[in-house]
């Protein structure tokens, strides 16, 4: 069974509290977006694979850690996942980047895949799934269902805010994928939007309305 896990560190915290006050601007709010990346970046490759390498330091010989290279893979969900894209390869710098975007069919409400790139040997690659906000996970399970298609075995899903509603589809329809959040909100509201959230994430990371 994945597990889920809510990042509350301090920094954390703190930095989601500046990006939830309306009064942000866009630079700062995509500032923020990339540095919480980055601190939840570091806990989710927590159990990558490492080996030992013998280096030579100035002084004498010795014995390291690094990493076994593992193949890994960024992947946002469009467009907002790309706010939270370049905290992630501040950390993982070798890792290739995919791209999703899917939207709902109003008649059939099957997702559409409008956009779907992904590298060439994504089967090999551990996938990291990032979207600011997880509400009622219907995107993210719509995604997280066609990079499995596209033969992607070992996916995480990583997110800012989310609700309980996202949490709990996300778990039911994904029980493999393991969730990273950074805050964990109350509820959704009569619209589908996240309480108290921080707004559309989008629409503050890239300046549109």
């Amino acid at each position: 069974m994945a597990k889920t896990l809510i990042l509350d560190h301090p920094l954390i915290k703190h930095k989601i509290a500046i990006m939830r006050d309306k009064t942000t601007g866009t630079k700062a709010f995509k500032e923020l977006a990339k540095e919480i990346s980055m601190l939840m970046c570091y806990e989710a490759t927590r159990d990558l694979a490492t080996k030992d390498k013998e280096i030579e330091t100035p002084v004498t010989k010795t014995t390291c850690t690094v990493l076994a290279g593992r193949k890994l893979a960024v992947v946002p969900i469009l467009r907002a996942g790309l706010g939270m894209v370049d905290g992630m390869l501040a950390l993982i710098p070798s890792a290739k980047v995919g791209h999703i975007g899917l939207y709902r069919n109003e008649e059939t409400l099957e997702p559409v895949e409008y956009y779907c790139k992904m590298p060439s040997d994504i089967e090999e690659r551990d996938v990291f799934v990032v979207d600011p906000m997880l509400a009622t996970g219907g995107s993210a399970c719509d995604a997280i269902k066609l990079i499995k298609q596209k033969g992607a075995k070992n996916i995480k899903f990583l997110c800012l805010i989310a609700a309980p509603e996202g949490i709990k589809k996300l778990q039911e329809t994904h029980p493999d994928v393991d969730i990273f959040c950074a805050a964990l909100d109350e509820k959704l509201n009569e619209h589908g939007y996240i309480v108290p959230g921080l707004g559309d994430a989008g629409d503050r990371i890239f300046g549109t309305k």
